[in-house]
């Protein structure tokens, strides 16, 4: 093994479909043909959507696939690390309560460039120590600096901006409890030492920000790339598969192999449709070579086909 550390990270908040399957088959030939360290950490923090049944698919699904895994890690299990991270960035005064509703959020009318409402910083004055922030049962933000982050990911992708400004303050720790995203996955990330980190575009907003958070716990800065999506029918907004397809579907009418040869024959794997096992791709794997589009991937009469092809 050399020194990379590479990840795949799914929420268990839901099916397995085609574009978490994909992005599992992505990161983990990007990890096999660098021989690096491979590890799959179930994102299942979110105390209303994830279930132990979403858990157990993902995992028989990627076993299905041929995916293997260096490393297994449930982020449910991970509550010390986050806490400490909660501690010190209240070291640094830089944890706040914030009451704000959505509603209140949404009528600054301040669009972030993820799509979603900037947070305009009106509990800003409100921080925290280390002990107000676990007695506190508001949400709870960290107070970004105001400055740029210049980043460009492995496929030269341009990601700088600044997240304050751009994205506003974001919550790191819920109300109802759970820590947020944009937290957890910086502080996994720095634990476990992974410097590679394979994903979606649609993660690309979140980049900068989560830099952002990098610094100001002094964690190190992975190298980003961020792949295709597969898109649903017509969508003009680009929206991935939202359970479309589920896995226990696809299963019914593919073997692994040949729904890695459907994949390889829209993303230009290097294979035209034949059944093949993931194995089989490792070698002549390359970024260069596959496809950058997102693309549909549609199910019509039990079958998978691309849009293009439809």
């Amino acid at each position: 093994m050399n020194a990379h550390v590479c990840r795949y990270a799914p929420s268990t908040s839901g099916d397995a479909h085609p574009g978490t399957l994909l992005a599992a088959l992505l990161a983990w030939l990007d990890a096999r043909q660098q021989q690096a360290r491979f590890i799959l950490r179930l994102e299942n923090l979110d105390p209303d959507r994830s279930k132990p049944a979403y858990e157990e698919q993902m995992l028989a699904a990627l076993t299905w696939l041929g995916i293997d895994w260096d490393e297994l890690e449930y982020q449910s299990e991970q509550q010390h690390r986050y806490e400490a991270a909660m501690d010190a960035l209240a070291a640094l005064g830089c944890l706040y309560a914030c009451t704000c509703t959505r509603k209140e959020i949404k009528a600054h009318g301040q669009q972030a460039v993820d799509g979603s409402w900037r947070y305009p910083g009106t509990c800003r004055h409100k921080r925290l120590s280390k002990q107000e922030w676990r007695e506190n049962d508001a949400a709870i933000r960290v107070a970004l600096a105001d400055k740029n982050i210049s980043i460009i990911d492995e496929s030269g992708a341009d990601l700088s901006q600044n997240p304050f400004q751009e994205m506003g303050d974001p919550i790191v720790r819920r109300k109802d409890g759970s820590f947020a995203y944009q937290l957890v996955v910086v502080v996994d990330d720095a634990a476990q030492g992974v410097n590679r980190v394979i994903r979606g575009r649609d993660l690309m907003p979140s980049t900068a920000m989560q830099i952002a958070l990098q610094e100001m716990l002094h964690y190190p800065r992975p190298v980003y790339r961020h792949h295709l999506l597969l898109l649903e029918e017509n969508d003009k907004k680009l929206a991935k598969y939202h359970k479309s397809i589920a896995w226990d579907i696809i299963k019914q009418h593919y073997t692994a192999e040949a729904f890695i040869g459907v994949l390889s024959q829209g993303l230009n794997l290097g294979v035209q449709g034949a059944a093949i096992n993931p194995g089989d791709l490792i070698n002549s794997f390359s970024w260069d070579a596959l496809a950058t589009d997102d693309r549909p991937l549609l199910w019509k009469d039990n079958a998978l086909c691309w849009g293009h092809d439809a």
